[in-house]
């Protein structure tokens, strides 16, 4: 994605605080202030969500199939445990 560069004042505590926070977390600042940005507008969740969508696609043949493994035709879809050690 092509950068803009967008030029903003605000005062020198609040400058120092964008320094601390970044250098806390080992990026520049203006990456940091860029993620803060992303995550007010909910991009960071939703790009969370999406990939969380995905991988559950991807891999679902194989959670069915241990999963359904662990119970017995009667207990599945019901939530209930089918004796394995440990359950409650």
């Amino acid at each position: 994605m092509a950068k803009t560069q967008l030029n903003v004042r605000v005062d020198e505590t609040t400058a120092e605080a964008a320094r601390r926070q970044a250098g806390r977390r080992g990026m520049s600042v203006n990456r940091y202030i860029e993620e803060l940005v992303k995550q007010d507008a909910g991009e960071v969740g939703k790009t969370f969500v999406e990939s969380a969508a995905d991988f559950m696609k991807q891999y679902e043949s194989v959670f069915t199939e241990e999963f359904d493994a662990e119970t017995t035709p009667t207990d599945r879809g019901t939530g209930r445990d089918s004796g394995r050690e440990g359950a409650l």
